[in-house]
């Protein structure tokens, strides 16, 4: 394993060492010393995949694995420098679970998937946009997620209050404005795939392109209905749910068919 990936994987574990006793014990976050490391896990991080997608004989690795980590670096960074502003603390230690397990991933597989970006400029806009549209998304499933977790635990009379808990009208707010980002990225991914890629409806790409056109669909359904029928609660959260597996299927599901039979 690169040494930059070992001291990622260092460092997040030492973030989550910071965040989730506090978190458990109900008391304020280290928030410096989480932040301090979490940049250097985010550093190290970049600098991995930059060797393992950029140093090869020839093009780019753009294989499954490297751009799951790709888009869970995104993801990190995001909701890093969110916490950064005192809020999406509770959400930090399932961020950086996955981007351990993504990186650790990425690092040990000999997969490749060489592309040419430099021969192809509107694919590496696509690509981009892709990327920033799933991660934004994944992001508002998230909040989705401690949407219904905090309404159980109200419902249920479990839930504690600190000062890393957010109220439940602003988690909500937050969520469909970061909803109504994503939405307008995967439409302009949508847009250059059909504008740039002569195959986007080839065989190869057919699975992607329609779980990705359902994913839209259910977004455009979300926010319809939340601002015309004032959906809130369960149906927001599964329809959200919802929109982020089609897109992580589309996304990720064909490529590690193709990745699987390439091997």
């Amino acid at each position: 394993m690169p040494v930059f990936a070992i001291l990622s994987l260092i460092a997040y574990l030492t973030s989550l060492g910071l965040v989730i006793p506090s978190l458990l014990r109900k008391k304020s976050v280290h928030r410096r010393w989480t932040l301090i490391s979490a940049v250097f896990a985010l550093i190290f991080h970049a600098i991995t995949l930059q060797q393992s997608i950029f140093n090869v004989d020839y093009g780019q690795n753009l294989s499954l694995l490297n751009m799951a980590s790709v888009a869970s670096l995104l993801i990190s960074a995001i909701m890093t420098f969110v916490a950064s502003k005192d809020r999406g603390w509770v959400l930090l230690p399932i961020v950086y679970s996955f981007s351990i397990i993504n990186l650790a991933l990425a690092s040990f597989s000999p997969w490749e998937f060489i592309t040419h970006l430099e021969d192809s400029p509107t694919l590496l806009i696509h690509i981009v946009l892709a990327l920033f549209s799933y991660a934004t998304l994944i992001i508002a499933a998230l909040y989705a997620i401690q949407l219904a977790w905090i309404d159980y635990q109200l419902k249920n009379k479990k839930m504690f209050f600190n000062s890393e808990m957010p109220p439940l009208l602003s988690i909500e707010r937050i969520m469909f404005h970061i909803t109504q980002v994503g939405l307008i990225l995967l439409t302009l991914t949508l847009i250059t795939g059909v504008v740039y890629l002569d195959n986007i409806f080839g065989r190869e790409n057919i699975h992607k392109t329609t779980l990705s056109i359902m994913a839209w669909v259910v977004y455009i359904i979300l926010l319809w209905g939340h601002h015309r029928k004032g959906w809130r609660g369960r149906k927001v959260v599964w329809f959200s749910l919802a929109g982020a597996f089609l897109l992580t299927l589309g996304y990720f599901g064909s490529r590690l068919i193709q990745e699987i039979l390439a091997h």
